[in-house]
């Protein structure tokens, strides 16, 4: 293999790349980049065996080939690079990779091209376009209600349906459950339903960029093809049933209130200071008023009023203050819809716009 890039462009790409890259892995190549050169164009491939991303780089073919590199040290030395453009060769006889830019040189050892695994073909004609604003902006609402346990895999998705006009994110820990039902401008060409795994996700919402128009899905019986220009991004699917959510939501509540989401969200910021080793952010509602507070022993406490439209006998409930911060922000409204029925019962954010997004969260029992 022997290519000539530019320096600037390929940095770019391994900034990309290297996120995917593994760094716990026992296969060594699943640490590295793959760099293909064939047919007169050039592609970067990385994976961890759960997210693949492959990516298209512009440059001139000297020789086709192929070889893997350790993606973070290739990173390292291309960012160091002097010059506007790069070269790399592979040597055969003494088993590495040499890189010249400007005036420097350097070689690095290859890995192992037969352990890095193939990966998933592009979408093709299967695939469902969407456009990027909406996904994207729907991703950034429901994702981090997802969960980072990785000993309850299914939780660890948002689950993806897309039909005609309507696309929908549900996202769940067991302790909070976000749902964003968004309308696209127009019907899209096909249906589809899957657990996609939050992470993979995320990393698309980084691909897309302000100019990025549409997303293309395509999602096959184990994985789903997500491409963002030329850039294709794969994951495995989250296998199991997700958990029903719409059990989940109540039917009624005894209260709803309407509250100015950056009074309370302010309010709630500022306690939640003093709201230290899992200390709880309290809840204290009373004829026309609410008091945030909050106290951990041997810290300190803070507490902090302000009216709300609440009638009826007071009640008193706690939330995660961490979770409680997340719905808030996650509305992106100017009013929210505080639903609530007891202090041993979901609390339910609603965006006051009518925006389709909803955020249940589990109270904590609160010690008197």
């Amino acid at each position: 293999m022997k290519i000539s890039v530019k320096t600037e462009e390929l940095l770019d790409h391994l900034q990309t790349i290297a996120r995917v890259a593994s760094a716990r892995s026992a296969i060594q190549a699943l640490a590295g980049v793959q760099i293909e050169a064939a047919d007169g164009s050039i592609e970067l491939r990385a994976t961890d065996q759960e997210l693949s991303i492959r990516v298209p780089l512009a440059g001139e073919v000297g020789q086709d080939g192929t070889v893997v590199l350790p993606a973070r040290l290739l990173l390292d030395v291309i960012r160091q690079l002097p010059g506007d453009s790069a070269s790399l060769e592979y040597r055969g006889q003494e088993q590495d990779v040499e890189i010249v830019g400007g005036s420097a040189r350097f070689h690095l050892r290859t890995l192992r091209n037969e352990d890095f695994p193939p990966l998933p073909d592009r979408a093709g004609d299967e695939a469902v376009a969407l456009p990027a604003a909406e996904f994207v902006a729907t991703i950034a609402r429901v994702a981090r209600a997802a969960s980072r346990d990785e000993t309850r895999p299914i939780l660890t998705g948002v689950l993806v349906s897309a039909d005609a006009d309507k696309l929908r994110m549900v996202a769940t820990d067991s302790y909070r459950l976000s749902i964003k039902e968004t309308t696209l401008p127009s019907k899209i060409s096909e249906s589809f339903e899957a657990n996609i795994p939050a992470r993979a996700l995320e990393e698309l919402a980084r691909l897309a960029g302000d100019d990025t128009e549409t997303i293309s899905v395509a999602v096959r019986e184990n994985q789903a093809v997500f491409m963002v220009g030329d850039v294709a991004l794969s994951t495995r699917l989250i296998e199991g049933q997700f958990p029903n959510f719409q059990q989940l939501l109540p039917d009624e509540f005894e209260h709803e209130l309407r509250i100015p989401t950056e009074e309370l969200l302010a309010t709630a910021r500022r306690i939640s200071l003093l709201a230290q080793k899992n200390a709880p952010l309290r809840l204290d509602f009373s004829e026309g008023e609410l008091t945030i507070s909050a106290q951990t022993p041997d810290v300190g406490e803070a507490s902090e009023k302000m009216p709300v439209p609440f009638a009826g006998e007071p009640m008193e409930i706690g939330f995660n203050p961490e979770f409680l911060l997340a719905g808030l922000e996650s509305a992106e409204s100017e009013d929210v819809l505080l639903r609530l029925i007891s202090p041993l019962r979901p609390g339910l954010i609603v965006s006051g716009d009518e925006s389709g997004f909803l955020y249940l969260i589990m109270p904590i029992r609160l010690n008197v």
